[in-house]
């Protein structure tokens, strides 16, 4: 607890990109440390940044109705985003943008070591899964890295606005939902 801390100490005051230039706030993450299972997104919007918590607008809103459908919540898995600032407009993270901030997320997730770790969208996915993901042929595929589960569903910004995704991605939540069970089932208990 007092490692995140520190590091949520350090990141608050960063000043690695411009960004932080615009910034109301520094959203770090949430939730508790001794998870098995991380959910992350590119960056915080408007609410976000006024509030200085990772997914609490629409979006977020949303997203906490999804993970309820599966036994999941702010109180049992961690959430955080590539970038700790907002973009103007709302706009895709740079990657320049990316890669100064890329540190901070790396040390909370050495600090949570999950088991699982969800990216939420297109950017997540291409920055911690791989290049050249297509989160629209790949979304739900499982992959093992250095024993680590990922995979990556649409953005809940993106299904807000095309609702046509919405049964590819409750199909997407029963199959993590699947894994948490397989791996980490003293999550599911967690309520």
């Amino acid at each position: 607890m007092e490692q995140m801390e520190q590091l949520r100490s350090r990141c608050l005051s960063c000043n690695q990109c411009p960004l932080c230039e615009t910034r109301h706030n520094v959203v770090f993450g949430v939730g508790p440390e001794n998870t098995g299972v991380m959910f992350i997104g590119e960056g915080p919007g408007e609410q976000e940044d006024l509030k200085g918590e990772p997914f609490v607008g629409p979006a977020g809103r949303y997203l906490d109705e999804m993970l309820s459908i599966i036994d999941l919540g702010r109180h049992n898995c961690y959430i955080a985003n590539i970038v700790k600032c907002r973009p103007p407009r709302n706009r895709d993270p740079l990657q320049t943008e990316q890669d100064a901030c890329i540190g901070w997320l790396r040390q909370q997730t050495a600090i949570i070591s999950p088991r699982i770790i969800v990216c939420l969208g297109r950017i997540a996915a291409m920055k911690i899964i791989r290049e050249d993901y297509r989160i629209t042929r790949e979304h739900g595929r499982w992959v093992q890295k250095n024993g680590i589960w990922f995979t990556a569903i649409y953005h809940p910004s993106a299904l807000l606005r095309d609702v046509s995704k919405r049964p590819d991605t409750f199909a997407d939540l029963l199959s993590i939902r699947e894994k948490v069970r397989e791996v980490c089932p003293e999550l599911l208990q967690m309520q």
